[in-house]
């Protein structure tokens, strides 16, 4: 699947189950959330738990953790673009020449 069909199927998915038209303001908490788990994610991977409450994995497991806390990560990013007609493709295009001006 490429860029453009994710984003669709994103605006798709979310839309019909109404997660679209929430505040743009609990959607960025919703996006603060999941960027603390992938905090915590890559908190496993490299210093382990620390908790007693949380189960160690392995580094397979943990990975694989951390790559669907990532998902929910791009998933809200992606619902935030669609409320402003901004494809992910501008979005790169934007950064790159964004570090190109700014480090070249």
């Amino acid at each position: 699947m490429d860029i453009n069909e994710f984003q669709k199927w994103v605006k798709q998915y979310y839309q019909e189950r109404n997660w679209s038209d929430l505040d743009i303001f609990v959607r960025i908490g919703f996006l603060a959330e999941e960027t603390g788990e992938v905090a915590r994610a890559i908190r496993a991977l490299e210093i382990g738990r620390d908790r007693p409450d949380e189960i160690d994995g392995s580094f397979e497991e943990n990975k694989d953790h951390l790559t669907e806390e990532l998902g929910d990560v791009l998933g809200n990013l992606i619902v935030i673009a669609n409320k402003y007609d901004i494809t992910l493709e501008d979005i790169f295009r934007t950064h790159q020449q964004k570090l190109a001006k700014r480090y070249t």
